[in-house]
C-alpha cells in the first residue's frame, strides 16, 4: 500500500470510528432502555435507507469531473476539518468541555425510559425504533459522505469503503460485546487527529483542483499533515499559556487588592 493510500485508509477509518461510536451509543441506549428488537429494526431500516442513498448518489459523485470535484470537496473538507480542529483545540486547552460518551449514553437512556411504549409496524416500541433509526441514519450519512468524497477524490472508493467497513464493524462488535458506551475509546484524541486529516486533505485536494502542482505529488501530504498538526498543537500551547498568564495576573491583582491598608502597593 502506497503512502497516499495508507493516509487515505487511516483518515477514513478514524473519521468513521468517531461516527460509529456515536451511532452505537444511541442504539445501545435505545436497546437498553426500550426494546432490543425495536432498536435492531430501526438500525436495519436506517441501513436500508443508506444503501438506497449510496446506490443513487454514488454514480453521480464519481461522474463529476475530478478537477471540479476536488475543488468542491476540498473546500467542504476544509470547512469541516477546521471546525473539528477548532473544537479539538478548545477541548485540549481546557476552553471547552471534552466529549463524554458516558454522559451522552445516560442522557439518551433517561430520555428513552421516560417515553410511553407504542407499537410501530414490526417494532414493538416506536420510540426505540425511531431513536435507533435517527441515530444510525444521521451518523451513517456522515460515513457515506466521508467514503464517497475521500474515495472519489483519491480515485479509490473501494479502499475508502473497506476502511469505513472495518471501522463500523469493529465499533459495532465492541459495543455489543460490552453492551455499554465506548467511553474508553479516546474519542477526543481521534477527533483531533481526524480534524487534522480532514484539513490536510482539504488543503491538498482544493489546491490540486485549483490547478496547483504539489512538489512530490501525493508525497506532499507527508509535509502538509505534520504542518497542520504542529500548527494545531501550537494553538493549544498558546491558549494554555495565555489562560495561565491571565490566571496568574488575576491572582496577583487580587493579592494587591487584599493588601492591608498602609502597606506599599
Amino acid at each position: 500500500m502506497s503512502g497516499s493510500a495508507g493516509a487515505l485508509f487511516i483518515a477514513v477509518f478514524l473519521a468513521c470510528v468517531v461516527e460509529a461510536v456515536e451511532a452505537t451509543t444511541i442504539v445501545l441506549a435505545a436497546g437498553t432502555a426500550r426494546d432490543w428488537r425495536s432498536a435492531g429494526t430501526g438500525t436495519g431500516a436506517a441501513l436500508a435507507v443508506l444503501a438506497v442513498f449510496v446506490a443513487a448518489l454514488g454514480p453521480a459523485v464519481t461522474a463529476i469531473p475530478l478537477r471540479g470535484l476536488r475543488v468542491v470537496v476540498g473546500a467542504l473538507l476544509l470547512v469541516f476539518g477546521v471546525q473539528w480542529v477548532r473544537k479539538a483545540v478548545l477541548r485540549a486547552s481546557g476552553h471547552k468541555a471534552r466529549h463524554d460518551e458516558d454522559k451522552l449514553f445516560a442522557e439518551h437512556l433517561a430520555l428513552a425510559r421516560g417515553q410511553s411504549a407504542r407499537r410501530f409496524l414490526l417494532a414493538p416500541d416506536s420510540y426505540g425504533f425511531t431513536l435507533a433509526f435517527k441515530g444510525v441514519l444521521l451518523e451513517g450519512l456522515e460515513v457515506v459522505f466521508i467514503v464517497l468524497t475521500f474515495g472519489a477524490n483519491a480515485s479509490n472508493v473501494g479502499l475508502a469503503a473497506i476502511a469505513a467497513g472495518c471501522a463500523v464493524v469493529l465499533v459495532a462488535i465492541a459495543g455489543f460485546l460490552v453492551r455499554a458506551p465506548l467511553a474508553r475509546v479516546p474519542e477526543n484524541t481521534m477527533k483531533f487527529v481526524v480534524g487534522i486529516m480532514l484539513t490536510s486533505f482539504g488543503v491538498f485536494w482544493g489546491g490540486e483542483g485549483a490547478g496547483a502542482a504539489w512538489p512530490g505529488s501525493d508525497a506532499a501530504l507527508l509535509v502538509i499533515i505534520p504542518a497542520v498538526a504542529l500548527l494545531s498543537l501550537g494553538l493549544v500551547w498558546l491558549l494554555r499559556r495565555l489562560d495561565g498568564g491571565a490566571t496568574a495576573a488575576g491572582v496577583s491583582a487580587a493579592s494587591v487588592d487584599l493588601a492591608p491598608a498602609g502597606e506599599a502597593r
